[in-house]
């Protein structure tokens, strides 16, 4: 395989939320630790959370006046407008006769940037943050481009398990709630007819998927983007993600950790998103404590109001709670045997590369279809069953907590997980699946004689 030079130069643009971020960045480290010139272009109040020039990787931060909108119909417009008012400036200043800009390696919501990629003469990559399996939904759902109409009926898409109502995005049967989303995960389509590159946060053997997608498009697998010291370890000093939007309360998780025995911690956490009702809350809560194991769960400050009275003094012998915690220290820690999860798409990578089992509760968006995977396909962990009223009761999470810390099957899925992370550091090492996509990749890019305007 060619070596690439240093003289490559690669653009970054991610959607300015923590789970997309995370993963482009990992994906930066990579092209960096293969001499690669990186920047990072993000938006100021984004840029705070980022160190400068974090593991070589250049910060391009884009002033605004005001806040980011709240409203995400109003927010997408606005990132839409302050990206294509500043990116020709931005590709003009930073490309020389030594160091021309060649890609733009995008997120795949963004789906307009590959036509400014175009206009400014220079490839578009677009990096898909979710599995490969959810993107192959999209694009067989997509009213623009399939026939297929859903009667509530199990659904059967090519390589793909067959998948019943609940296993589907939550998009598909509730577009009406979420207009502006929907239409933001079916726009991720256009990436496949334009994108040059289409990168996913995944790899080969994990996805049956893929073998059909590439059949079809550009696909190239470059995950999972987990830091280096928790998979291959080639990447000196990958230690951390590099930006965290919310400060982790990492001290105190790792003393109480390390006073607990191996396997014997629930670790609960849904993210930086997710939020529950109160009454969903309060059956956590409660089945938490009937599960009589050591619980470790990150409440955000947003959420905590909605836990029951006196249930932080009847937690104290056997559970910590937390504003917030360091993830991939807690998950990798020897005391933690069992993930409780939103399961999204960044923490089930993160779970799967780090051999934790899981109890998957998912919420919204494409967190069904994860958990579907993680407990049918993968066999990794085991998914709670809601009451009709849509509620997982405290005896539901006790007893699902019960057979994955207690009982044989237990045994089965720690197994499983225990492969998969085999496979995800295969994937990542040298010679791997993912190594040798990004390998190809930049041999492909070093090749590229392209002159920005």
């Amino acid at each position: 395989m060619e070596e690439i030079t240093s003289k490559s130069h690669v653009l970054v643009l991610p959607f300015p939320v923590q789970g997309h971020i995370n993963p482009m960045v990992q994906f930066s480290k990579r092209l960096v630790s293969r001499g690669v010139k990186v920047t990072l272009i993000t938006i100021d109040s984004i840029s705070k959370s980022i160190p400068k020039d974090s593991n070589s990787i250049k910060i391009e931060s884009i002033p605004h006046d005001e806040s980011p909108p709240n409203s995400i119909d109003i927010f997408l417009e606005w990132f839409f407008t302050l990206i294509s008012n500043n990116l020709r400036e931005i590709v003009k200043k930073l490309s020389d006769s030594e160091y021309p800009v060649k890609v733009l390696v995008f997120d795949s919501v963004a789906t307009w940037a590959i036509d400014l990629a175009h206009e400014l003469g220079i490839k578009g990559a677009a990096f898909f943050t979710q599995s490969c399996s959810l993107s192959a939904i999209y694009y067989h759902l997509d009213p623009e481009i399939s026939k297929i109409t859903l009667d509530g009926s199990a659904v059967s898409l090519p390589s793909l398990p067959l998948l019943e109502k609940e296993d589907l995005p939550s998009f598909v049967y509730q577009s009406e709630s979420y207009p502006a989303l929907v239409r933001l995960v079916f726009s991720q389509n256009i990436n496949f007819k334009k994108a040059d590159w289409l990168f996913f946060n995944t790899f080969d053997v994990l996805e049956e998927v893929v073998d059909w997608m590439r059949t079809q498009y550009p696909i190239k697998t470059i995950g999972p983007t987990i830091p280096s010291m928790y998979l291959d370890k080639r990447l000196k000093d990958d230690k951390e993600y590099g930006s965290s939007l919310i400060k982790p309360n990492g001290e105190t998780c790792m003393k109480w950790l390390d006073l607990k025995e191996i396997g014997s911690v629930v670790y609960v956490s849904f993210g930086s998103l997710a939020s529950l009702g109160e009454k969903q809350m309060e059956e956590l809560a409660l089945g938490l404590i009937m599960s009589n194991s050591y619980f470790l769960w990150a409440v955000r400050d947003t959420e905590e109001n909605k836990l029951p009275n006196e249930f932080k003094s009847k937690a104290s012998e056997k559970g910590l709670i937390v504003n917030w915690s360091p993830q991939l220290d807690v998950l990798a820690h020897k005391s933690v045997g069992c993930f409780f999860t939103h399961c999204g798409w960044n923490s089930t990578l993160e779970a799967l590369s780090l051999g934790v089992p899981m109890v998957c509760m998912p919420q919204w968006t494409d967190q069904p279809t994860n958990a579907k995977f993680i407990s049918d396909v993968w066999r990794t962990g085991i998914r709670v069953k809601a009451g009709k009223d849509g509620v997982i009761t405290r005896e539901e999470v006790a007893s699902s907590i019960k057979e994955v810390m207690e009982e044989e099957k237990g045994v089965m899925l720690k197994e499983n997980a225990i492969k998969w992370k085999t496979l995800a550091k295969e994937a990542v090492d040298e010679g791997g699946s993912s190594d040798k996509n990004i390998e190809e990749f930049l041999s492909t890019c070093n090749a590229l004689d392209l002159v920005s305007d």
